[in-house]
């Protein structure tokens, strides 16, 4: 992205903050077993938005006045032979149009004179250990501090910008749904039975790989869907199977996309698997056609919820009046999440700042089940990118437990829920990006109507 994109984050940040100065701390590299063998270095998403800088070992300050300094770590000779060489601090500060530089060692005397001068230090939670340990020293606050040390101000500022995408960051979006795409379609094309579950998620990631992307998070590939996050790929695919995928990638500037499908392995849907596919598809597109700036992602959970109860109970799953049944939350046994989160720089964007993102500040989330895990329930405003998940699950513990426990039986028909065991689940997943009237699904169409998926396996 263009510098001049950044010194106008910065400055907008800097104008949200009428007091004391910001401290954006960055993230160092983790290691795997060892510190020789860390694992894949991404920077905190807070910092690749001020500065689009991923290097370790780094932090930005901005003083009252404008000021601002880039601090990070030079090279040695070590490193050099290690690694190679990098640009230099002052180098890699210029590149994000900061024109003050100096070395990591050197911050922690520039906050003890700002502080001793009475100045606040603002800064975001850590969601590190890291983090929290290097606050505590920098800013010589007890660890168990730490945390209710920082800026509820700067977190609300930080929300509000980056809830809002630009051009530029809806087409870094794109980008990665293109790459996706891609890794979706090879997907349809070779799932089959006898295959592993690894050989599908091995193919996607290869795909993504020889695009020099990463994984915007661990992909789910599995034909037990009913595990909402489930990253085990050990299982051999059957005939019958559902096979859930919910994977993304990460464009050139760090946004991700997150797009789930459900194929049938053999190719094919059986009569009851297109059943509750089609309830599923249903309150997927009932959400697209109604998203807008009218209506908050709390509303949009609830029109899927109605659409999943109505479809179960055509299919005799439920029963009973539809509205009253979500309103007591019995869906949930069949839809026990919410349908969607922010997208970003982040797959579940700015859920370290907690649910300021996701809920107005008069706002709770509700202690139901199911309803608990919406993660964003705000009202929608244009600039948003969110998700669209709705889905149906059938988790044989949970079904016997509510069963056990009588639980809705006016609502739920559990003889007919235990013909569902074993049955895994489905979820689609679109991103959507809020417009002035509406909403547009992002990226490239991906086959998701039962007639697409089988004539693209077929193909």
């Amino acid at each position: 992205m263009d510098t001049k994109i950044y010194l106008e984050r910065r400055r907008e940040l800097r104008r949200s903050i009428a007091d004391g100065a910001i401290l954006l701390l960055g993230l160092n590299e983790a290691p795997r077993n060892y510190l020789a063998n860390p694992y894949p270095f991404r920077q905190d998403s807070h910092l690749l938005y001020y500065t689009g800088i991923n290097l370790p070992d780094v932090a930005l300050l901005i003083l009252p006045d404008g000021k601002e300094f880039f601090y990070g770590s030079g090279d040695d000779i070590d490193t050099i032979v290690w690694t190679g060489p990098h640009p230099s601090v002052a180098d890699t500060a210029a590149s994000a149009g900061l024109a003050h530089s100096d070395d990591i060692s050197r911050l922690k005397d520039q906050l003890d004179n700002l502080v001793s001068f009475g100045l606040k230090i603002n800064y975001l939670p850590p969601y590190r250990i890291e983090q929290a340990l290097k606050l505590s020293v920098y800013l010589n606050l007890p660890i168990p501090k730490v945390a209710g040390g920082a800026s509820p101000k700067l977190v609300q500022a930080v929300a509000r910008q980056r809830s809002i995408k630009s051009a530029d960051e809806v087409a870094e979006i794109e980008d990665a749904l293109s790459v996706t795409a891609a890794m979706y379609q090879a997907a349809l094309q070779n799932t089959r039975p006898g295959k592993l579950e690894s050989e599908i998620a091995g193919l996607m990631q290869g795909l993504a790989l020889a695009k020099n992307r990463e994984q915007a998070f661990l992909p789910i590939v599995s034909i037990h869907g009913e595990v909402l996050h489930n990253n085990y790929y050990g299982n051999t695919m059957r005939d019958g199977d559902l096979l859930l995928i919910d994977s993304g990638v990460e464009s050139p500037h760090w946004y991700a996309s997150d797009i789930t499908r459900t194929f049938p392995v053999s190719g094919s849907f059986t009569e009851q698997q297109k059943g509750i596919y089609q309830v599923v598809l249903n309150a997927q597109l009932a959400v697209i056609a109604a998203a807008s700036p009218r209506v908050s992602n709390r509303d949009l959970h609830f029109i899927a919820a109605r659409a999943i109860a109505d479809g179960l109970k055509d299919l005799g799953l439920m029963r009973g009046d539809m509205v009253e049944a979500v309103r007591a939350g019995a869906h949930a046994l069949f839809f026990p999440h919410g349908i969607g989160h922010m997208l970003g720089l982040d797959v579940h964007d700015m859920e370290d700042l907690g649910d300021v993102v996701g809920y107005p500040p008069d706002e709770k989330r509700s202690t139901q089940f199911g309803l608990g895990f919406l993660r964003l329930a705000r009202r929608l405003e244009p600039g948003f990118v969110i998700t669209n998940e709705p889905g149906v699950y059938f988790v044989p513990p949970l079904i016997d437990l509510w069963e056990s426990e009588k639980k809705h039986e006016v609502f739920i028909n559990y003889e007919e829920a235990r013909r569902y065991r074993g049955f895994g689940g489905i979820r689609i997943e679109d991103d959507l990006l809020i417009t002035a009237d509406g909403c547009r699904v992002l990226g490239p169409a991906i086959p998701k109507t039962i007639r697409d998926i089988e004539l693209s396996m077929k193909g």
